[in-house]
């Protein structure tokens, strides 16, 4: 064996394999493909059989849906590429010991704890998709958009038994999920696509002018719901993976890849995932909502449930209902696999698939709850709007410590465990913005990108302030 490669499987036994405090070594390195796989996998999904529906709920226009998301993902994709895959492939460290470098131990600790706690909470989500999938031969009541509690003895076993199988998968470390997301991903495109087309034809659809027909020009929202328009669908698609990349979070991906290019893979997952599955799940609740069941709902002043197994059970069969388990599964995974090594961070003595096990308990224990997936627009502005400001901090020092003339990876080199720079460009930007939301009902999707803005700033010059020189 040679050097290189005694040294290379020290630092994998060293970081139990999957390099938590060290860099990913060149061995290890992933091409392209892999990225492909995992990105149409994880967002051609779960989320994509509820958010779907509820842009219908929320009254969009034809316009709206088609543009707006045209224009919400290229942003997305472009936040990918050149800021996440540009940082990863050149520190290749998690967002957790990449913010411990910069925040200090103890600061990161509570961002780790609040990040890990909300992936839990959006793989919970999930979770409750598939349930709806496997609790249909058991003749299983659906929960609806109104729900918060678990609504019986079979959801919770079912939820559990899902939660169990999704956590165990998600243990075996990052190659097992990916390779999860590859095999899993072309039978959920597939459905996907094939429940597009048999709604087409349910809702009688011969022409585009019929296809533009379905949404026309908007309505009002379902009882409960927001209404959304242009904006508010371009900037909520855009920012509805914040926390992944202008949050940062996906360093902990791209660290693996073997070039910055690889950030484009995930154009797989926003136009497979973000725009055509949309579209194709919306167009799944349009034939819904034009059942007895769901006008009954309607004149009664309640929005129809949306619950995806059903809905794509009714278009394809069984293929429908194997494609929702499948697609909770696969966002599920990388959310567990994420939520672990921030946990991982906060526990550094237990190993990856134990803190990835006490992940996946707690998106269990969320999943027993249908007010996460029920109100999934909402909690995914919410969500990005907390931890996004936090990645602002690694770009602009990444980007712009020169200029600003301030040293990086402050904290460690000062051996600081809170860095007050860092804290008080988060609290300052979180409360201005949160406040304008909350005082004036602004869209929180409409304040995260200021936010971030304002917080990356403030880091500068709070840095600038604070540093002392070495």
């Amino acid at each position: 064996m040679s050097e290189y490669s005694q040294e290379q499987d020290a630092i994998e036994q060293l970081a139990g394999g999957e390099f938590e405090r060290t860099p990913v070594p060149q061995s290890k390195l992933k091409g392209w493909k892999s990225f492909i796989g995992m990105y149409a996998g994880e967002h051609a999904a779960g989320t994509e059989f509820m958010i779907g529906p509820l842009f219908l709920t929320a009254g969009v226009s034809a316009f709206d849906l088609i543009i707006g998301l045209l224009i919400g993902n290229i942003l997305a994709v472009l936040s990918w590429r050149f800021l996440t895959a540009e940082i990863a492939v050149k520190n290749r460290l998690t967002l957790y010991f990449q913010l411990e470098k910069i925040c200090g131990k103890k600061l990161v600790t509570g961002y780790n704890l609040a990040n890990g706690i909300l992936f839990c909470f959006l793989a919970g989500s999930m979770i409750t998709v598939s349930a709806t999938a496997v609790g249909i031969p058991f003749d299983m009541p659906m929960p609806k958009l109104t729900d918060t509690m678990p609504n019986g003895l079979t959801w919770i076993v079912i939820v559990i038994l899902i939660g169990a199988v999704i956590s165990i998968i998600a243990a075996r470390g990052y190659d097992t999920v990916t390779k999860a997301a590859n095999w899993m991903s072309p039978v959920i495109v597939i459905a996907f696509v094939a429940c597009g087309i048999v709604a087409l034809n349910q809702l009688g659809v011969r022409s585009f002018s019929d296809f533009w027909n379905i949404w026309g020009e908007g309505g009002e929202p379902f009882p409960g719901q927001t209404k959304f328009t242009f904006w508010h669908v371009v900037i909520w698609s855009w920012f509805a993976n914040g926390a992944m990349h202008i949050g940062m979070s996906d360093l902990s991906v791209f660290r693996f890849a073997k070039e910055a290019k690889a950030g484009w893979a995930t154009a797989a997952g926003m136009y497979v995932g973000h725009y055509m599955a949309w579209i194709a799940a919306a167009l799944l609740y349009a034939v819904y909502l034009k059942s007895p069941e769901a006008q009954a709902f309607l004149s009664n002043g309640e929005a129809p449930p949306v619950a995806p197994g059903p809905l794509a059970n009714n278009a394809i069969g069984i293929l429908g209902i194997i494609a929702v388990v499948l697609a909770g599964w696969t966002t599920a995974n990388p959310t567990i696999y994420r939520a672990g090594l921030a946990f991982q961070a906060i526990l550094p003595k237990l190993s990856t698939a134990k803190v990835t096990i006490l992940a996946g308990t707690v998106a269990t224990v969320a999943g027993l709850f249908p007010a996460f997936a029920m109100k999934l627009l909402g909690f995914v502005a919410l969500y990005g709007f907390i931890l996004a400001p936090f990645g602002a901090v690694i770009v602009f020092e990444h980007f712009f410590h020169k200029q600003a003339g301030i040293v990086k990876n402050y904290a460690e080199l000062a051996q600081l465990s809170f860095n007050k720079s860092v804290f008080l460009a988060w609290a300052i930007s979180f409360g201005i913005f949160y406040f304008i939301s909350i005082q004036f009902d602004v869209f929180l999707s409409f304040v995260t990108l200021p936010a971030w803005l304002l917080c990356g700033v403030l880091f500068l010059i709070f840095s600038k302030m604070y540093q002392k020189k070495f």
